[in-house]
């Protein structure tokens, strides 16, 4: 393919990703198929021969359509959002075009600039410490685009394990290999924490201890001071604590004010929850975020710019580079002294022009739009009244039918259903519709059960009743402050 033929090919590409995106409804959100599903459609080998466009344009409906679940569909309601948006895709449209490999400064020196440049731009539109910043006069710190939450975890606790067993080396008399001083640390998390905490602990070889959540679901300054002692007097080291801001579960909050100056690292996963941070009333839980020493969200969920884009601050970014630096001869530069070179603040060497789509989405919808969409996306959460069994047939049956997607969670050993809305197509029309398909399911279902007589009070709501209410955005309401009647939660979908 030439670029004639690549200009013509690339507008009928752009023409069936917006009849794509733009006709999304219509399409069954989760795809139909078994595993092994594709061996079918596709030969064995790679052809030899090189094949006619229209052929392979054709088999992406063919092959590919009928596998993907469709994230951007109204009717998504698994997981976590996963937005985009047309500036989005174009920033990315270009990084491709441009295909340049930004380890160091002098690599791609745009590259590193702007990305420095947003992520202060974001930093300060989210409201968090100066001491995050690049280009601030009391700042060590400093921002980057990782790829996920989950590396940027590992990062935080790899930058926090060295800056540990260097200060263990200093204190000691004799030399103790790594190993050792190693496996004497010891981090903390919620019992609520993301798994990427957990896979983090397996790959460092690092002790992770899952402390119990409240009856908020939230980690208590108690249960923690109590932790640390105990392990103290086993002769551990404890050194960090990953507190998250809107668990994956529920959206619960740890209360920062509350896990302060325990002489830990404190690390803070605010993977969905810190977009909303764009908007100045939803920022009671990052009271105490001054006491952090790195902070993570994911631009990739909320912010209507596409993955991957993670946004991660450290507040000493000379704790990352004593981690991370390597310093062979050939990545050396005449600047090397006075740029940054980002290869020094992650596990990879390479990295992608991420910042462009992070810079167009921004630039294009400023920070007033940002704000308007935030408050006006969210999810709730509901159960069937009686057992879990019975929440667990009603999600087989809501997922099985194709219409719509959603995941479990589990609160106090109750099984929930989660409800988020994932995509920026979503209409009040479409909300009523799933939340139709969902009642009506629901009293089929218990319909089959000898106890309607006992329940038709609920029946009368749909038969369902909403768990933790909205973590609505005009609301964000805090942990403990649940709306728990399905009617009122109907009205603020419709708001």
């Amino acid at each position: 393919m030439q670029a004639e033929e690549y200009n013509r090919r690339g507008k009928e590409l752009v023409d069936y990703i917006s009849k794509y995106l733009g006709s999304i409804r219509e399409r069954r959100v989760i795809p139909d198929v078994k595993p092994g599903y594709m061996k079918e459609l596709l030969p064995d080998s790679a052809p030899v021969e090189p094949e006619d466009w229209e052929n392979i344009f054709n088999d992406i409906e063919r092959v590919i359509m009928p596998g993907v679940v469709h994230w951007q569909s109204p009717h998504m309601h698994a997981y976590y959002p996963s937005l985009t948006s047309w500036p989005s895709m174009l920033g990315d449209m270009l990084a491709d075009a441009i295909n340049c490999v930004g380890f160091t400064w002098a690599s791609s020196p745009a590259c590193t600039e702007l990305e420095t440049t947003v992520m202060d731009w974001l930093c300060k539109a989210l409201g968090l410490p100066s001491f995050f910043l690049h280009h601030h006069p009391d700042s060590r710190g400093g921002g980057i685009l990782q790829s996920t939450v989950s590396e940027s975890t590992l990062v935080a606790l790899l930058a926090a394990r060295k800056d540990k067993i260097l200060q263990l080396r200093a204190e000691l008399d004799q030399e103790v290999d790594d190993s050792i001083l190693n496996s004497r640390l010891v981090a903390y998390a919620s019992d609520q924490a993301h798994s990427s905490v957990e896979k983090a602990g397996l790959i460092s070889l690092v002790k992770i201890r899952f402390l119990p959540s409240d009856e908020n679901l939230s980690l208590r300054g108690d249960t923690l001071k109590q932790a640390i002692q105990e392990d103290r007097r086993r002769g551990l080291v404890p050194f960090l604590l990953c507190s998250t801001l809107g668990t994956t579960g529920v959206c619960a909050f740890d209360k920062l004010l509350d896990i302060k100056h325990l002489g830990l690292w404190l690390h803070v996963d605010a993977a969905y929850a810190g977009s909303a941070y764009f908007c100045p009333e939803l920022r009671w839980s990052l009271q105490g975020i001054e006491f952090s020493d790195s902070f993570v969200f994911n631009p990739s969920k909320w912010m209507m710019v596409h993955f991957d884009c993670t946004a991660f601050w450290v507040k000493d970014k000379y704790k990352l580079q004593q981690t991370f630096s390597v310093d062979p001869v050939y990545l050396r530069h005449e600047n090397s002294h006075s740029a940054t070179d980002f290869m020094h603040w992650q596990i990879p060497l390479s990295r992608r022009f991420r910042s462009l789509k992070l810079w167009f989405v921004m630039r294009a919808f400023g920070l007033k739009n940002l704000q308007a969409h935030i408050r006006h996306v969210g999810g709730t959460y509901f159960y069937l009244f009686f057992r879990n069994a019975s929440t667990q047939e009603l999600l087989r049956r809501l997922t099985r039918s194709g219409t719509m997607y959603l995941i479990p969670a589990e609160i106090h050993n109750k099984c929930i259903i989660r409800f988020t809305v994932t995509s920026q197509f979503t209409t009040a029309d479409d909300i009523r519709k799933d939340w139709n398909i969902i009642s009506k399911t629901a009293a089929a279902l218990l319909a089959e059960t000898d106890s309607l007589n006992n329940t038709q009070e609920i029946f009368d709501d749909g038969g369902v009743e909403a768990l933790f209410c909205q973590l609505h955005l005009h609301r964000f309401v805090r942990p403990g402050h649940c709306q728990c009647v399905l009617r009122r939660t109907k009205r603020s979908f419709y708001d």
